[in-house]
């Protein structure tokens, strides 16, 4: 479901898309899609094929007006537990763990015409853990062997 749904999706409006002369699409996928994880394989995989979806969308239909594009949250837990929070935030570069209404700006900004040279892209939304090293869990890799 994590890529097939974003294919569908995807398919089912771009014919839309064409007869109107343009869209955007905003497609969303995890830092699992950069990182895969140990005993992980089918997330990762499947959101490592999302962000290549969105830039295979991206430049087959740019010509077309339409643009294609990936939110990648990291650490946004759903649940409201402050201990869970505060017990996560030490892990995260910036400290802290992300909010959900922290997606929305972004996914404005992706669907609005401030955008428009944007296509293909996937921004991090992850409090810098990707560029820090860490995986979306807050795990840090070390080398075994």
């Amino acid at each position: 479901v994590n890529l097939s749904s974003a294919f569908y999706c995807s398919r089912a409006i771009v014919p839309h898309f064409l007869q109107n002369g343009g869209g955007n699409i905003i497609n969303l996928t995890s830092g699992w899609g950069y990182r895969g994880g140990r005993n992980n394989f089918m997330y990762s995989i499947a959101k490592g094929g999302v962000i290549q979806l969105t830039e295979a969308l991206a430049m087959t239909y740019a010509r077309e007006n339409i643009r294609c594009t990936c939110i990648a949250p990291g650490l946004i837990p759903k649940e409201i537990d402050l201990n869970m929070r505060e017990q996560r935030s030490a892990g995260q570069p910036v400290g802290r763990t992300g909010w959900s209404r922290e997606m929305g700006p972004l996914a404005i900004f992706l669907a609005s015409d401030a955008s428009a040279y944007m296509s293909g892209e996937t921004v991090l939304l992850d409090g810098g853990a990707i560029a820090g090293g860490l995986l979306p869990a807050g795990y840090a890799p070390i080398a075994e062997g």
